[in-house]
Formats: structure tokens, C-alpha cells, sequence
């Protein structure tokens, strides 16, 4: 049987039990000093012989007692003759047991190390020179492990410096075009002061609703939920005592708002998404208008008892009609637009309401259209915005498509003019006084027009940090001067950004579905509706007990921002890949043709020219909301 022995951390030199005790006893007999078997301790080249630890010190004191002892048992005069014997059974025993640290190994019969322990031995010797060296081990290494670390080290000052430029390159774009805000519009000691004396009573409402102090603190107040799809439009009666909403469940449900309860609920008699849905102004809240994907304008007659009489179909578009425009002063009147870049007047008074009013075009290339609004000033001008970059007015009383295809004027952002990305409009609104267009871009920021300027002038403020991508966003105005522009972003939050100064100053969270797409303002109120991918409607009011932090925004407004980048990386390449198809097509038509032998593969012409007509081309209102 092999002779185990299990040595513990220690000194260098250790006296070996069993056989080994007995061969030191017979040495010392014969007047040699005693050498502790494992003591030889033979030292790397170089490296000085230390101690570990204090419990070391005291046994190699110990042992130097019992060297001197030995030699005077032995006759010797003193211990300095035993010197040279020690050195020279250190040069026999070459190391054989010497150890450093702790370790558990074996002996077999003849003194030979098994192949398990030889290994940890070897391991603990390199650890053990390691720790000896001059510096402890801690700041010299391996060539590989200094490598290994360096790398790790330019890596993450990489990161770090990447990070920073990334933080800077952020900063400086949204810092670009911000003004400074400025002072409060409306104190509320004041005018609660004024308003108990009755002074400025019938104001204190209207200012109250303007000011930024209350927008600050909006907060989410509670859900109407009925609808089993996604909502797709909001929309106020004039009074703000009742809401109406569509969904893509083809249902329209009335809402008392103020008590979060339907009282009426129909069906739209649509075939497919219902994309908004308004009451008419001075109707009594009687007329509600809709329209769908299914292209299909209809009109709804509400009764006073709370039920729906009929819905009629009163236009058809070829394409999805996304949006309508009420003109503020007429009960029986208002404009549709859809993909077939149609505009149609639609008067309920005629027995054939519809009345097609201009063709939108670029050239002579129609432009799908995806939203169209009435000046509230002049309601004989509305504009209209879709798959190009231009918004354009035209006025109903004179529309001569000869004449630079009736428009009245266009505008678009400088930079977007000649742009190659396919940038949208997804929609446009104009301000309370219809002195000021405010357009959001599909892929791109808001931008705001001055509607008096002249044909082709650019824009005066921009509006960044949302991500309008997913869905077909909506924009609007907040504040009954239009004091806030308001917007639902891809990122699931709502924006509102100071008109003057382009700076958020809300930022909240909406729809979990992670896309708001409708924004409603209450009409009198401090206060608004939203809806998106979720199935519910939520309301908010100016409730919290301190004004936002802003929490979080920067985070997001960075995700939103390199994600647009990526897509718009994405649509370069795509339109690379389109433009070398059609170079190669081109260069293929222009060979002299040639007779078709036997075996010849037809070519493939399956790809649609770029000159396709809209009804060939699949718009983008498949985006306007999921299927529910």
C-alpha cells in the first residue's frame, strides 16, 4: 500500500512520518545534523528565500534551534560546521518534497510522486513565485494576461469615448433649433384673485388652459374601455360634453366622458377599419361623420334618445380614406380625402352629396393623400398632406388643375426638398386662428408653417425627439391659442413640446401597445383624450401635485433617434438595390432584340415601373393600425 501524507500549510521544512523519521534519527546517531526531509527547499534562480506568514517564522526558528542543537549533541564545538553538509544534501535531494503554500498530494512506496499530485504541485510552485516576487504579484503578470487586459481596457475606453460622442452628437442635434422658454403667461394667485372679484372671469378659463404650469403637471385620470380593437380616432362635440370614438372592431361608441360611460353604441356599417369619426358642428350633436379603409364616407343621424337611426354611404374613394374636415361653420358640410389622392366636397343637402373637388398631383403623378384639414379663418382654404414631402393649400373657389394643378401653394422643410428618402405626411392641422400649419413627417420630425408666407417658403419651428414610423401619427395643437403642439410617438409616449421655444416640456406615458396615434384636446377644458394600439381611451387632466421631471426622456429620445437613423440606412440600400435594378433594365431594353430560341427562359418583368399608378401601388394604410 502506498504511504499517504497530508502536509498542511507551514514552513518549508517538515519532518515526514513512517520510514522517513527513522533514517534522520540514524543520521543524527552518527553525528551528522539533522535535515528535516522536505526542508532542502531548493529556491527558484534569483529568488529570495521569505517567509509567508508569522506562524513560518516561528518553526523556521525552531528548526535553526534544532540545527544548532544537533551538532553539540554530536561533540562539535558550535553549529558552523554543519553548515556545508546542509548545502550539500540540499544539492542531492533536488527539490524532491520541498512545497510552497498548502497542498494535498501522495507518496507512494518508493518515494515517488503520484501524476495528480506533481501537477498541483507544479501549479502551487508558480503561484507560490508569483507571490515572493519583489511587488507581491500584484502589478506584474503574463504576457498574455497584460495583453488580455489591455484589450479589455481600450475596449471600454472605446465604449466610453463612442458613448460621449454619441451624448454630444444627441445634444447638439436637439439643441440645434431650441429658443429659450419664456416667462409664465398666467399666475394663479392673481387670477383666482381676479376671478372672485369678477374680473376676467369669463378669461380665467381660457388662460388656465394655456398655461405651462398646467401642463406640467397632466396625469393620467382613467380609461374608457368598450371597444374590442384598436382605437383609431377620438373626437369632441363642440360643447366637450360627449366623445366619440371608432375602433377596428367597425363599432362607433358615444361617450359622457365626465362619468367614463357609452351611452350609445352602433355599428358603423364600414367593412373595415373606421379611421375617424366627427360630430358636425351646429347639428346638435345629431350628425356624425366617418370614414374607413374601405374608401366608404358615411354619415350616421343620432336621435335625442340615445339611439342610432341610420348610417348612409355619401362618397367612395378608390383608396383608404384616412381622414375628414369639418368646416367650423356649417352643419351639413365637409371635406374627405383618401389614397386616390381625391378631395371630395361632400354636402348633405344635395341628392348626390359628393362633389370631387381637385386630383392631388406632382406632375404628373398622383399623390395618395392621408390627412386634410379646413383653415378655421378662411374655410374656403384646406390643406392637405401624404406620400410626398409638400403640404399643399388649395382654395375651393378657384381650383384650375391646369394651373399648377390648382394649388394654391406648398411648402415643405428646405432640406426635405430634394431629399431621396420617401418621406410622408402622416398629418397636418392648422392653428386656432389659421395662421400657422403644423405638419408631422413619417420617418422625420413636426414641422411648423407659416400659412401666410408665400408659395415655397420654409419652415419656422421643428419639433424633435418622437418616432413616427409604425402607425399613421397624428399631431394637434394644445392650449386654446395654440400655445403647445402635442404628439403620440411610436415609443408609446406622449409629447408636448412648447410652440415658441420647440422644447419638451411633457412627457408622458400612453398606450402600453407601445404606439399613440390620436390626440384630441378637450375644446374648453385643461385637459385631452388619447388612443392608439390599446383598446381603451385615455383621459388626462392637470392633477399632479407637482410638475413633471422629465423622467427617462433623454433615454428614450436617444432609442427613437437611432432607430430612425437605422431605417433611414435601410431605405438607403433599398433604394440603392431599386436604382441598380432599374440601370440594369434599362441597359437590358436598349440591347437590339433578338430572336427567342427553343429553351429560352421568358424574362422577368414582374417588378412594377416607378411610374405605376396608386391603385397598382400597396399604400401604406396597412400601418395605419394592426388587425385587432
Amino acid at each position: 500500500m502506498p504511504l499517504r501524507t497530508v502536509v498542511g500549510r507551514g514552513p518549508r521544512r517538515r519532518r515526514l512520518r513512517g520510514r522517513q523519521d527513522s533514517e534522520d534519527v540514524m543520521a543524527a546517531a552518527d553525528g551528522e545534523p539533522a535535515v528535516l526531509n522536505g526542508g532542502s527547499g531548493e529556491k527558484e534562480p534569483g529568488e529570495e528565500e521569505k517567509e509567508e506568514d508569522a506562524s513560518g517564522s516561528r518553526d523556521v526558528r525552531a528548526q535553526c534551534s534544532a540545527l544548532d542543537a544537533a551538532p553539540a549533541e554530536a561533540g562539535g564545538p558550535s553549529g558552523d560546521k554543519a553548515m556545508p553538509d546542509v548545502a550539500a544534501e540540499k544539492e542531492e535531494e533536488e527539490d524532491t518534497d520541498s512545497m510552497d503554500g498548502s497542498v494535498l498530494y501522495s507518496l507512494t512506496e518508493d518515494g515517488r510522486e503520484s501524476e495528480g499530485g506533481r501537477r498541483e504541485r507544479d501549479e502551487d510552485k508558480r503561484a507560490a513565485r508569483k507571490r515572493n516576487r519583489p511587488d507581491g504579484g500584484a502589478t506584474r503578470s503574463s504576457s498574455s494576461d497584460e495583453d488580455d487586459e489591455d484589450e479589455e481596457e481600450e475596449e471600454e475606453r472605446q465604449q466610453q469615448q463612442q458613448q460621449e460622442e454619441d451624448d454630444e452628437a444627441m445634444e447638439a442635434w436637439l439643441g440645434a433649433e431650441l429658443s429659450d422658454l419664456r416667462g409664465p403667461t398666467w399666475r394663479a394667485v392673481p387670477s383666482l384673485r381676479s376671478r372672485e372679484i369678477g374680473r376676467d372671469s369669463r378669461q380665467f378659463v381660457r388662460r388656465v388652459c394655456g398655461a405651462r404650469g398646467l401642463v406640467q403637471r397632466l396625469e393620467l385620470q382613467g380609461r374608457l374601455e368598450r371597444h374590442t380593437g384598436c382605437v383609431n380616432t377620438v373626437h369632441f362635440n363642440p360643447s366637450g360634453t360627449r366623445l366619440a370614438s371608432g375602433s377596428d372592431d367597425l363599432r362607433v361608441v358615444i361617450w359622457d366622458w365626465a362619468v367614463r360611460s357609452a351611452v350609445l353604441e352602433f355599428d358603423s356599417g364600414h367593412k373595415s377599419n373606421v379611421f375617424q369619426a366627427k360630430f358636425l358642428p351646429h347639428s346638435g350633436d345629431s350628425t356624425l361623420a366617418m370614414c374607413a379603409r374601405d374608401g366608404q364616407i358615411r354619415v350616421a343621424e343620432l336621435s335625442a334618445t340615445q339611439r342610432c337611426k341610420n348610417t348612409k354611404r355619401v362618397a367612395q374613394h378608390k383608396g383608404a380614406a384616412h381622414k375628414l374636415a369639418l368646416d367650423p361653420d356649417s352643419p351639413c358640410s365637409f371635406l374627405s380625402a383618401g389614397e386616390d389622392a381625391v378631395v371630395f366636397g361632400i354636402d348633405l343637402r344635395l341628392d348626390r352629396p359628393a362633389n370631387k373637388l381637385a386630383v392631388v398631383k406632382e406632375g404628373d403623378k398622383k399623390v395618395g393623400l392621408y390627412t386634410i384639414y379646413v383653415n378655421p379663418a378662411r374655410t374656403h382654404h384646406f390643406a392637405v398632406g401624404g406620400r410626398d414631402q409638400y403640404v399643399r393649400i388649395y382654395d375651393q373657389r378657384k381650383i384650375n388643375e391646369s394651373d399648377n394643378n390648382g394649388v394654391l401653394k406648398k411648402f415643405c422643410p428646405s432640406h426635405l426638398v430634394s431629399s431621396e428618402s420617401k418621406t410622408n405626411i402622416t398629418c397636418l392641422v392648422y392653428s386656432h386662428d389659421g395662421a400657422e400649419l403644423l405638419a408631422s413627417y413619417n420617418d422625420e420630425d413636426i414641422y411648423l408653417f407659416d400659412s401666410n408666407h408665400s408659395d415655397g417658403a420654409d419652415y419656422r419651428r421643428r419639433y424633435k425627439g418622437h418616432r413616427n414610423n409604425a402607425t399613421v401619427k397624428g399631431v394637434n395643437f394644445y392650449g386654446p391659442c395654440s400655445e403647445f403642439v402635442v404628439s403620440g410617438s411610436d415609443c408609446g409616449h406622449i409629447y408636448l413640446w412648447d410652440k415658441y421655444s420647440a422644447r419638451v416640456v411633457q412627457f408622458m406615458e400612453g398606450d402600453r401597445g407601445g404606439v399613440v396615434n390620436c390626440l384630441e384636446p378637450h375644446p374648453h377644458l385643461p385637459g385631452m383624450a388619447t388612443s392608439g394600439l390599446d383598446h381603451d381611451i385615455k383621459l388626462w387632466a392637470p392633477t399632479a401635485e407637482s410638475p413633471t421631471g422629465l423622467k427617462g426622456l433623454k433615454e428614450v429620445m436617444k432609442k427613437n433617434k437611432r432607430e430612425r437613423d437605422e431605417d433611414s440606412v435601410r431605405h438607403e440600400d433599398q433604394y440603392d438595390t431599386q436604382l441598380l435594378w432599374f440601370l440594369m433594365r434599362h441597359m437590358r431594353n436598349r440591347r437590339p432584340a433578338r430572336r427567342p430560341r427553343e429553351g429560352d427562359a421568358e424574362t422577368d418583368e414582374s417588378w412594377s415601373s416607378p411610374d405605376s399608378s396608386d391603385e397598382e401601388e400597396g399604400g401604406p394604410d396597412h400601418v395605419q393600425c394592426m388587425s385587432s
